[in-house]
C-alpha cells in the first residue's frame, strides 16, 4: 500500500486516539507532563532493555563456533543492531518533521504509520512471539538451573519424581507465583523487585566471570577457534536474541532530555555491553572449554557460592518475567479486549508459555531458535525496510543500497537460521 496515503490516514488515528483500540498507540505520549531522562539514566535504561538470559548461552555459543568466530559474530550483530535501531529513530523523527505524528511512541506506531494495518500487524504479532519467547527461555534457565542445584545426582542425569522431570517440577512450581505477579495491572509496582533483580544479575554477572578466571588459570583446557561455518547461523541467532531490545529504542529516545545525544548514548551503552558480552562467552568458553554447557553457571559444580550465584539469576529472571510479558498483554487487550485489563488473557498467556518451557529441551538451541526467526526480522528486516520506504526520495543509491543489502541479508539470516536451530532442537543434525 502506498506510504503518502497511510500516512495520511495513520497521522489522523495516531493524533486522536479516543477509545484504545487497535489504532491506539501502545503508548500515550505525555512528553510536555513527564521527568525526562539525563543522558546517564538513558544510557542505564538502554542497558537493562537489553541485557537478559541470553548472556548466560554466550559461552556455550562460544564453545560451538569457536571464540574467535564467536567474538567477531558478536561484534558485528551488536554494531549492526546499533545501526537498525538509529534507522527506527531517524525514521520516527523524518514522519515527525513531515506530518507531525506526534504519537509515534512504539514499534507498532511506526509500523501502523508507514504501511498501515498490515504494518502494525506484523509488528504486533512477532513482539508477541518473541516476548513470550524470551520469558520461555526464562523458565527453562530456572528449571533447568534449580534441578541442578538441588536435584543433581551423578548417577541419574535425568532424575525424576513421580514421572515428571525436575525441570518441569520447579516451572510448575513458578506457575501460581507468576499468576499473581501477571495480574497486577500496572508494573509501578514491581519497579522496586526489578531494580533488586537487576543488581542481582550484574553481581551474579561479576562473580560468573571471576570464578571463569580462576578456573581458566588451573586447567587451561584446549580451545578451538573458528567452529566452522555449519555453525555460524547459530551463532548469529543466540548473538542477536542476546542484542534483542529494538521495540523499547522509540520510548527510550522519546523520553531523552538531550535527544541530539542519543546518538551517542546508545552506542556507548551498546559498546559497553558487547565488551561484557564478548568477555563474558570468551571466558566462560575459556574456563571449561568442550565441557561447556548450554547453560554457564551448571559448569561451577554444587557449592555454596556457585549456588547463590545460580539462585540469584534464577531471582532476576523470576522478576524479569512480568515485565517483559507486559507487551504481549499490551498488544493483546487492544486487539481483542477493546483495551481493558483482562484477568483471563493474562493467565492464559503465562499457561502457554509454561507448557512450551516444559515442552523445549535446551536453553541455547531454544535461545539461537527465537534469535534467528523474530528478532532478525524485528531487528534487521523492518527498521530497515520502513527507513527505505519513508527516506526513499532522499537516500540516493548508496542510502537504498544499504537498507536493501540489510534487508536480505536479514531475510536470508532468518530463514536458514530458522532451519539450523529447528535442526539442533529436534535432534537431526546435518
Amino acid at each position: 500500500m502506498g506510504f503518502g496515503k497511510e500516512a495520511s490516514s495513520s497521522s489522523h488515528v495516531l493524533q486522536v486516539p479516543a477509545v484504545p483500540s487497535e489504532d491506539t498507540p501502545l503508548l500515550t505520549s505525555k512528553s510536555n507532563n513527564r521527568p525526562l531522562s539525563s543522558n546517564a539514566k538513558t544510557f542505564a535504561n538502554v542497558f537493562i532493555s537489553i541485557v537478559g538470559a541470553g548472556v548466560l548461552g554466550l559461552p556455550y555459543t562460544f564453545k560451538r563456533t569457536g571464540w574467535l568466530m564467536g567474538s567477531l559474530i558478536l561484534f558485528s550483530v551488536s554494531y549492526l543492531t546499533y545501526h537498525c535501531m538509529m534507522l527506527l529513530v531517524l525514521t520516527r523523527r523524518r514522519l515527525d518533521s513531515l506530518h507531525g505524528f506526534s504519537k509515534i511512541d512504539s514499534f507498532g506506531d511506526l509500523g501502523f504509520a508507514v504501511c498501515g494495518h498490515l504494518g502494525r500487524l506484523s509488528v504486533d504479532s512477532m513482539v508477541v512471539v518473541s516476548q513470550a519467547g524470551f520469558c520461555v527461555g526464562y523458565l527453562i534457565f530456572i528449571g533447568n538451573t534449580l534441578s541442578f542445584v538441588f536435584n543433581f545426582s551423578s548417577t541419574d542425569p535425568t532424575p525424576k519424581f513421580i514421572g515428571l522431570s525436575f525441570k518441569s517440577l520447579y516451572i510448575w512450581g513458578c506457575f501460581p507465583f507468576q499468576l499473581g505477579l501477571n495480574s497486577i495491572p500496572t508494573l509501578t509496582h514491581l519497579a522496586p523487585l526489578s531494580i533488586f533483580a537487576d543488581v542481582v544479575d550484574l553481581g551474579a554477572i561479576g562473580v560468573v566471570m571471576v570464578e571463569d578466571i580462576i578456573v581458566f588459570l588451573k586447567n587451561r583446557p584446549v580451545l578451538q577457534t573458528f567452529g566452522g561455518f555449519s555453525v555460524f547461523f547459530y551463532g548469529v541467532g543466540v548473538a542477536v536474541y542476546a542484542f534483542e531490545g529494538i521495540g523499547m529504542v522509540l520510548p527510550l529516545e522519546s523520553e531523552m532530555k538531550d535527544k541530539q545525544k542519543f546518538r551517542n548514548v546508545l552506542g556507548l551503552s551498546i559498546l559497553f555491553i558487547s565488551f561484557m558480552y564478548g568477555g563474558f562467552g570468551a571466558l566462560g568458553y575459556f574456563a571449561f572449554g568442550e565441557e561447556t554447557k548450554d547453560i554457564i553457571t551448571t559448569n561451577f559444580g554444587q557449592g555454596l557460592l556457585s549456588s547463590l550465584v545460580q539462585m540469584g539469576l534464577c531471582v532476576n529472571l523470576f522478576f524479569a518475567f512480568p515485565p517483559m510479558m507486559n507487551p504481549v498483554y499490551e498488544v493483546v487487550e487492544r486487539r481483542f479486549c477493546e483495551g481493558r485489563y483482562s484477568l483471563w488473557v493474562r493467565w492464559l498467556a503465562v499457561l502457554v508459555v509454561t507448557f512450551v518451557a516444559i515442552l523445549v529441551p535446551n536453553f541455547a538451541d531454544f535461545l539461537s531458535l527465537v534469535g534467528s526467526s523474530l528478532c532478525i526480522v524485528l531487528g534487521f528486516v523492518l527498521p530497515a525496510l520502513f527507513h527505505l520506504m519513508v527516506h526513499k526520495s532522499g537516500l540516493g543509491w548508496c542510502g537504498m543500497c544499504v537498507d536493501g543489502i540489510i534487508v536480505v541479508l536479514g531475510v536470508v539470516l532468518a530463514l536458514t537460521g530458522t532451519w539450523s536451530s529447528l535442526l539442533e532442537i529436534f535432534g537431526t543434525k546435518a
